[in-house]
C-alpha cells in the first residue's frame, strides 16, 4: 500500500468510531505523520466537541515536529466558526505545512473554503487520497448535502419461504390490538438491529406496524441513542397508550389530520393524493434528519421500492416457515439488475445480506 493510503486508511478506522454519535456532523478521523511514524491521532466524537483534527493534534507530545509532520484528515478541515473554530486555522497556527485529504466536504459552508484557506497559507495540499472510500465513509452526510434527502435504509425480516408476517395474527397475549408480535428471527438478529438503531438518525413504520406490533422503535439491545421515529398515521388511527406516542423520542407522524404538537410529538402535514416517499424525505430534511431506517411494513416499505428512493437494504431471513402469509417487499425486474450484495453474514441460525442500490 502507497504511503498515503496507507495513512488514510488509518483516518478512515479511526473516524468509524464516530459512527451514531457526530450527528449531524460527519465522520472524520485525522493522523499526525512524522517521519514515517504517527505521533498523533484522533476523530470526531460527538457534535459541539472537538474535530478530529484539534484531537489529532493535541495527543502529540512534542508539538515543535509539527511543523516538519504532515496532517492526514479524511474530509476536508472545516474554514468556519460553528460550535467550535475552524480546524484550518488550526492546522497553520500550529505550522503544519503539509496536508493530505480524503476528500473535499459537500456542505456549502466548507465546500473548497477549506482547502483554499490553507493553500492561501503556504500549505502544501493533497486531495483525493482514497476519495471514494471517504465519501462512502460519510455516504450519509454526502447524500443529505448533494441530493437534500437522507440516506435511506430498508430493512426486514422474512421466513424461509418469502413471508414478513403471518396470515392470521395470534392473539395468545394482549397488545395495542390484542395481537402478539411474531418474531421472525433470533435474538442475535434483534441484537443486530438495535445496533443499526444507533447508527442512524430515524426510523419509520407504517399505521399497521404500530397497531399490530405496538413497538417502542427505541435502541435496547445496544448502546446508543434511540433514532427520532417517524410514523406515517394517515388518519390519527394511533391510540394515545401506543409505546411510539410516550413522548420519550422525538417523534414525527405523517398526517393529513391537522393536530397541535404534542410533548416531544410532531404532527406533519403531506399529501396522500401524491408522492408519499418524496414528501417524507422533504420532511425529514426539513428536520436535518441525515439516515432513516424505513422498517415496515411491507406497503411503506413498497412505496420506497416503488419510487427506486432508497440506498441500502438489509434483509433478515430467518429459520422458519409459515406456508403463507403477507409476502415480502418486491423489487421490480429493472430493479433487480441495479442491486448488488456488499454482505452475508450468519447470525446463528438466521443470514443477514445487505443490499445496495447502484442506482442511486
Amino acid at each position: 500500500m502507497k504511503v498515503h493510503e496507507k495513512y488514510m486508511q488509518r483516518c478512515i478506522d479511526l473516524a468509524k468510531n464516530g459512527l451514531g454519535t457526530t450527528y449531524p456532523n460527519p465522520l472524520v478521523g485525522s493522523v499526525i505523520v512524522y517521519n514515517q511514524s504517527i505521533i498523533g491521532e484522533g476523530w470526531h466524537y460527538k457534535a459541539g466537541q472537538p474535530h478530529a483534527e484539534v484531537n489529532a493534534i493535541n495527543s502529540v507530545a512534542d508539538k515543535d515536529l509539527l511543523k516538519e509532520a504532515t496532517i492526514y484528515v479524511s474530509l476536508e478541515p472545516c474554514s468556519h466558526f460553528g460550535k467550535t473554530p475552524p480546524c484550518a486555522d488550526l492546522i497553520i497556527a500550529n505550522g503544519i505545512k503539509s496536508v493530505v485529504i480524503g476528500s473535499t466536504d459537500p456542505n456549502p459552508k466548507v465546500s473548497g473554503n477549506g482547502i483554499k484557506k490553507l493553500i492561501e497559507a503556504g500549505c502544501d495540499v493533497t486531495v483525493g487520497i482514497l476519495e471514494d472510500d471517504c465519501i462512502n465513509l460519510n455516504k450519509r452526510f454526502f447524500t443529505f448535502h448533494n441530493k437534500k434527502r437522507p440516506y435511506i435504509i430498508l430493512k426486514w425480516a422474512q421466513t424461509k419461504d418469502g413471508f414478513i408476517a403471518p396470515a392470521e395474527p395470534s392473539t395468545s397475549s394482549k397488545n395495542i390490538t390484542g395481537q402478539k408480535p411474531v418474531w421472525i428471527t433470533n435474538t442475535y438478529s434483534r441484537q443486530r438491529t438495535h445496533k443499526l438503531r444507533a447508527e442512524e438518525e430515524a426510523i419509520l413504520v407504517g399505521t399497521n406496524t404500530v397497531l399490530k406490533d405496538n413497538p417502542s422503535l427505541t435502541t435496547r439491545d445496544w448502546k446508543g441513542t434511540s433514532p427520532t421515529r417517524v410514523i406515517i398515521d394517515r388518519n390519527l388511527k394511533i391510540p394515545p397508550e401506543a409505546s411510539v406516542m410516550d413522548g420519550k423520542v422525538l417523534t414525527i407522524i405523517i398526517t393529513e389530520e391537522q393536530r397541535e404538537a404534542l410533548e416531544n410529538i410532531n404532527f406533519e402535514i403531506v399529501d396522500f393524493q401524491k408522492n408519499i416517499a418524496q414528501q417524507i424525505c422533504s420532511v425529514l430534511y426539513k428536520y436535518n434528519l441525515q439516515s432513516v431506517i424505513i422498517e415496515g411494513g411491507s406497503i411503506t416499505i413498497n412505496t420506497f421500492i416503488k419510487d427506486n428512493l432508497w440506498d441500502e437494504a438489509y434483509i433478515f431471513t430467518g429459520s422458519s416457515i409459515f406456508g403463507s402469509g403477507v409476502k415480502v417487499p418486491s423489487f421490480s425486474e429493472e430493479q433487480k439488475t441495479n442491486i448488488s450484495l456488499l454482505s452475508e453474514e450468519n447470525l446463528q441460525n438466521d443470514t443477514l445480506q445487505l443490499f445496495k442500490n447502484n442506482a442511486t
